[in-house]
């Protein structure tokens, strides 16, 4: 009997219910309650669960309280990968905090989350929407409203957070010469403080951004660099901070680089290092970072069918756990591609138009040259000209207006391909592309892009008997290389070498 009752809800609807005839101040009163007790007598709960005390809190309406256990909830679940809720609760803890009257503690605790905001938001969100950039652009006010004030923040760290959200949500939505100079701005802070952190952050954004404009031998030793200065000790806990470990994500674009300048089996070594210590780390990002490094370009060109289709599918399962839209559009774009090269051409084209739909509601359009250029090379395999045409004519259009020239050589080859394949071939207009895709690649130092554009150009002449010329064509291309002779194009390269007769 009242007031010892003890009450069983059946079925959420009643205590629902129940809940709602409460009156507003006896609520918050039994929320204030369970708070109490559950920091007086259930620590360990408390300590675990800091969402559930920040709920009571919330709606016992002990504001502030409330919002410095939000903020902790938000950084537990960034440390274990639940980005969505990561988002919230920060996002929450920062609503929270903003109807508190300012004070220095609590414009240093705004920094802090709103900085800490800015890691999950990325492949969660939209990640060169609106929401991303707002985190940066929030971040970046209330840290010069610090600087105003003369409050110097306690976290040295802070300002390159934000400099490098800015950078990450301008790499999305790709232009060379913004993402370049964000990324030397990053470098130059990085060397004049003299923290080894930030360095070798600054020297993996800054080979990124070069990479991406095509400056790739350039990217490379920034790369070197990166990995040099990275101590597993002193920075794997900077994944936390910058979105993944930094390590695992410069081995993912070395090995692109790697094997753009002509180092198949090297490419793949790092590939195979950056999946190990992904894994060793147990941080979902860098897993993310890994697994795509392995089935994008890396795997795929290399002829590893196999692995590069079990990646896609750990890719997609991990992406689907996490609700990473980012990363599960790569994953679908990487389907799509792999069935391209096994010859499913059909499956490949509703593949990577699905993909690409994916992939620009994340706010990415950096890589729209390549899988332009991959569902060109579909259409045309189907005989679809007309698409194929008007899909590569996207890819170099977007290379030209934001100049990611990374893939300028082998959007050049594909295009000379599409050339080839029309009603009437076009072979005058094919070996225009093919001579173009050459200069480009050679100009980059591109080797791995210049056997591919020497083997086209190679097959047109020995159709059209100019065999000699063929042969003196590829062959000297085919003897830079060092390594790598088992990988798919080197071996497609010394077949058609051993035809013409060298």
């Amino acid at each position: 009997m009242p007031p010892y009752a003890t009450y069983l809800f059946k079925h959420a609807l009643v205590q629902d219910a129940a809940y709602g005839t409460l009156l507003r101040e006896p609520r918050q009163k039994l929320h204030a309650r369970i708070a109490e007790t559950l920091e007086s007598q259930f620590t360990e709960i408390a300590e675990a669960q800091p969402e559930l005390l920040a709920r009571h809190c919330t709606e016992a309406g002990l504001i502030k309280q409330a919002a410095g256990l939000w903020g902790k909830a938000g950084q537990r679940s960034v440390e274990r990968s639940a980005l969505v809720e990561a988002v919230a609760q920060l996002t929450r803890a920062l609503d929270q905090m903003a109807t508190l009257p300012s004070t220095c503690a609590l414009r240093r605790e705004q920094i802090k989350l709103q900085v800490a905001l800015i890691t999950p938001t990325h492949p969660c969100q939209r990640v060169g929407a609106p929401e991303t950039k707002a985190a940066v652009e929030q971040a970046r006010l209330l840290l010069e409203q610090a600087e105003a004030l003369e409050e110097i923040p306690e976290d040295p760290l802070l300002l390159f957070s934000v400099l490098y959200g800015a950078w990450a949500a301008n790499a999305m939505v790709f232009n060379a010469d913004v993402c370049v100079d964000l990324a030397a701005q990053f470098l130059l802070l990085a060397k004049k403080q003299r923290v080894s952190g930030p360095l070798m952050l600054g020297h993996s954004y800054l080979g990124t951004s070069l990479f991406l404009a095509g400056d790739t031998a350039e990217a490379r030793a920034h790369y070197d660099q990166t990995v040099a200065l990275y101590d597993p000790v002193e920075h794997r806990s900077l994944a936390m901070r910058f979105g993944e470990d930094i390590k695992v994500a410069t081995l993912h674009w070395r090995s692109k680089a790697l094997w753009v300048l002509g180092y198949p089996e090297t490419a793949l070594t790092d590939i195979d290092q950056a999946l190990r210590d992904a894994r060793e780390f147990g941080y979902a990002a860098s897993l993310f970072w890994a697994l795509t490094g392995s089935f994008f370009i890396v795997d795929s060109y290399c002829g590893n069918y196999t692995a590069a289709n079990a990646r896609i599918d750990e890719c997609i399962a991990l992406s689907d756990e996490k609700n990473a839209a980012y990363w599960k559009a790569l994953g679908m774009l990487g389907r799509g591609w792999l069935l391209s090269l096994t010859d499913r051409a059909s499956d490949a084209v509703q593949v990577i138009t699905d993909g690409i739909t994916a992939w620009r509601s994340t706010g990415s359009t950096f890589l729209m040259p390549c899988w332009l250029s991959f569902l060109a090379e579909a259409h045309a395999e189907l005989g679809e000209v007309d698409e194929a045409w008007r899909r590569i004519d996207e890819a170099l259009s977007a290379i030209e207006t934001t100049k990611e020239r990374w893939f300028e050589a082998e959007a050049n080859r594909i295009a000379g391909e599409i050339a080839l394949k029309s009603p009437v071939p076009e072979a005058a207009k094919g070996e225009g592309y093919f001579g173009r895709a050459l200069a480009v690649a050679r100009a980059q130092q591109a080797k791995s892009w210049e056997l591919r554009g020497a083997m086209s150009l190679a097959r047109l002449w020995r159709d059209q008997g100019k065999r000699d010329e063929a042969r003196n064509l590829l062959a000297p291309v085919y003897g830079w290389f060092t390594e790598g002779f088992d990988t798919l194009d080197l071996k497609e390269a010394k077949a058609l070498l051993e035809e013409l007769g060298a």
